[in-house]
């Protein structure tokens, strides 16, 4: 793809999933350090690269780690994909272990990561079933019903609104992260909160599946995460006159909500999770 494509791709959701959008600006970012070694040049293409997603740490730290080392290393852009390469598995690896036989695992949305997880408990021959929520309005859930069947798993898909009573039958609540602050908060999917809290009525785990690299390092200093507003069309393109549209992309689920996070560094509580990262990511907090 072509660096301007990347961009369309990203705003219009063509690429989604945090670590999928994150290895895309990589990727874009790489194409211009091909072309250009002028500072001025990529930190422009830098800057319109973080402007293309709102709530997206993961972009963000990619990007600037990219942008910090390019002079040293001109193979900064392939290092920093290769990092969530390797990340994915090691999620993978950690997350299946929470799999059993006969489990049915409930998911939201769409993540690349939770999807490596439950893709690997069923090549390590566990078998279950996949609850998911089709997830409006972009029905990102079903891309997740889609990959997953098609690994022959069992999905059950469901409408947003039967979240609650669905969830109730399963025995673990897995799903993905675009944001993680440092009181451990996790941003996530418009709905997760209210899923972790039936999962947690339930007493059933919760577990975030995610990458590092999406912690906010300005959080530690008083900065809040945006929470991105999506196109109200996405909802109702013609609504009748004195109807708002509310289109928020994400929420904030807080750390005492669900059991854990898990992370290519471990399995952490979400408010833990920062020291592990400090000490394995000091550039983050430069």
């Amino acid at each position: 793809m072509e660096y301007q494509e990347i961009i369309d791709k990203i705003k219009s959701l063509e690429i989604q999933g945090a670590r999928n959008i994150a290895i895309a600006a990589v990727e874009a970012f790489g194409i211009k350090l091909k072309e250009t070694q002028d500072h001025d040049e990529l930190t422009k293409a830098h800057d319109e690269l973080v402007a293309t997603r709102a709530t997206e740490p993961a972009l963000r730290n990619a990007l600037e780690y990219c942008l910090a080392n390019y002079k040293n290393d001109p193979e900064i852009a392939e290092k920093a994909k290769n990092h969530f390469a390797e990340s994915k598995e090691k999620i993978a690896e950690y997350g299946a272990k929470k799999i059993h036989d006969g489990m049915k695992v409930f998911t939201h949305c769409h993540s690349s990561t939770v999807r490596a997880v439950i893709e690997k408990a069923w090549d390590d021959g566990k078998k279950f079933e996949v609850y998911n929520t089709e997830t409006r309005p972009k029905f990102q859930g079903r891309k997740t019903a889609t990959k997953l069947a098609a690994k022959g798993i069992s999905v059950t898909h469901f409408v947003d609104s039967a979240g609650r009573s669905m969830i109730r039958k399963c025995d673990l609540f897995l799903f993905g992260c675009d944001a993680v602050t440092a009181e451990g908060k996790l941003i996530n999917k418009i709905g997760t909160e209210m899923l972790a809290d039936a999962a947690q009525e339930s007493r059933i785990d919760a577990y975030s599946c995610t990458n590092a690299w999406k912690f906010n390092p300005l959080t530690l200093y008083g900065e809040e995460e945006e929470i991105e507003q999506r196109d109200t069309n996405e909802v109702w393109k013609n609504p009748p006159e004195g109807v708002k549209i509310y289109n928020p992309a994400f929420e904030i689920t807080s750390p005492d909500m669900f059991t854990g996070v898990i992370t290519e560094l471990g399995i952490y509580k979400g408010e833990s999770l920062i020291d592990a990262v400090k000490d394995e990511y000091p550039w983050m907090f430069k």
